[in-house]
């Protein structure tokens, strides 16, 4: 089986039919008959299935660990009682903490901040 990524989409090549008939059970990638490879969007769930399924290749693998690193640090962010702002967000009134949280949650899953930037915040401290 062949894997790539290309422009948010996932695509397989060469799938046997009993990995073809794994790939269709989970109704997440569509067979496209012209180019004979299964597409899907690329998201966390897909890939830790495919992981599961065959070894992924290293820079497929590493997209998915990059996924979970996101993953984990909404998590941590969103289970903070007093979070903090990770960068001075430009309002004029005092942030509520949940605004202040979903700020940086929102920071961090759109990669403006690396989701390291929490770690480094609160164990500098």
């Amino acid at each position: 089986m062949k894997m790539a990524l290309k422009d948010g989409k996932i695509l397989i090549k060469d799938a046997d039919s009993t990995q073809g008939a794994v790939i269709r059970s989970w109704n997440r990638m569509r067979w496209n008959k012209s180019l004979k490879l299964f597409e899907g969007d690329l998201s966390g769930d897909l890939l830790d299935r495919l992981a599961k399924l065959v070894k992924l290749p290293q820079a497929i693998e590493e997209e998915r660990q990059a996924i979970h690193r996101v993953r984990r640090a909404v998590d941590q962010e969103r289970a903070r009682k007093d979070p903090e702002p990770l960068v001075r967000y430009p309002v004029t009134k005092q942030l509520y903490k949940h605004q202040v949280r979903a700020a940086n949650m929102a920071l961090i899953t759109f990669g403006i901040i690396p989701p390291e930037a929490g770690e480094v915040r609160k164990s500098g401290k």
